[in-house]
């Protein structure tokens, strides 16, 4: 497995746990594939010579073969940006990974809103009360054995909360980690490192990113990515249907109900939106 890219050069782990600094045959460039953290490779000759199907890819960050993305969202100092957040969550069911929820921050506000829109629709959401080690010990258990990566707005507290789950990491908040190797909004490496019998990747806050770096998503996709329209789907009076403002449309009726969160159909609205605008170009990332 990849775990490091840094200009050419990646920092491979062999099935028998040795590490290796290598660079990549000449001809993934020619066929515009970038091996990067995360990709299952086959070494011959000193080189990597071949990259395995992925399951699924990020582009910035580039990381490939997610399990799970952990998001960190805090009560306040940042107050929860949902659209932004709701953003992100689809790009993870658009790639099938799982998305897991860490609220910070609960000592200085409480919010029930988080877990009451993303619980009942079956994303776990984890209320981190340091206080306690119930949260950090379900978080833990999500992300054993599996590849997953953290990410949050700008100060929600992923430092924190990387520190408080691994102590060892040492990770300084806003300043150098000794063991990453870098400071707050100076992401530039793709890195995965070693976490709960699995492997972990810090990413930049959300400030910094916007969901085109992550994945594109066409709009006729979009309703795909937001899991509480599926029961709808095939009901509405229009077969075409987008759920943004036609007649008969069951997921709106729903949103009037109260069965689907109004901020989360908002989010969907904005990207159904910002979708339209995606040119031919844009696609071939994904």
């Amino acid at each position: 497995m990849i775990l490091e890219s840094l200009g050419g050069l990646y920092t491979v782990e062999t099935e028998d746990g040795a590490l290796l600094k290598l660079k990549a045959r000449g001809i993934f460039r020619k066929d515009g594939l970038s091996p990067c953290a995360g990709d299952r490779c086959v070494v011959r000759d000193g080189v990597i010579s071949e990259i395995e199907e992925r399951k699924n890819s990020i582009i910035r960050p580039p990381l490939a073969n997610l399990d799970v993305m952990v998001f960190v969202v805090s009560t306040c100092e940042p107050a929860p940006n949902l659209t932004l957040l709701d953003k992100f969550i689809a790009v993870c069911e658009y790639k099938s990974i799982e998305p897991v929820i860490a609220v910070t921050k609960v000592d200085l506000k409480a919010n029930e809103m988080i877990p009451e829109i993303y619980g009942r629709i079956g994303i776990s959401v984890v209320v981190c009360d340091y206080g306690s080690s119930e949260g950090l010990d379900i978080i833990r258990e999500k992300i054993r054995g599996r590849i997953c990566a953290f990410t949050g707005n700008t100060g929600a507290g992923k430092s924190t909360l990387l520190n408080h789950l691994a102590p060892e990491l040492e990770i300084k908040t806003a300043e150098i980690s000794h063991k990453l190797g870098r400071g707050r909004h100076t992401t530039r490496v793709s890195r995965l490192y070693k976490l709960f019998d699995g492997y972990a990747a810090d990413t930049p806050g959300f400030s910094s990113f916007d969901t085109m770096q992550y994945a594109v998503i066409l709009k006729d996709e979009l309703k795909y990515c937001f899991r509480e329209f599926e029961q709808y789907e095939g009901k509405c009076r229009f077969a075409d249907c987008s759920h943004i403002k036609e007649k008969g449309c069951e997921v709106l009726e729903a949103v009037k109900r109260g069965d689907i969160a109004r901020s989360r159909h908002e989010s969907y609205c904005q990207m159904y939106e910002e979708a339209k605008n995606i040119k031919e170009w844009e696609i071939n990332g994904r």
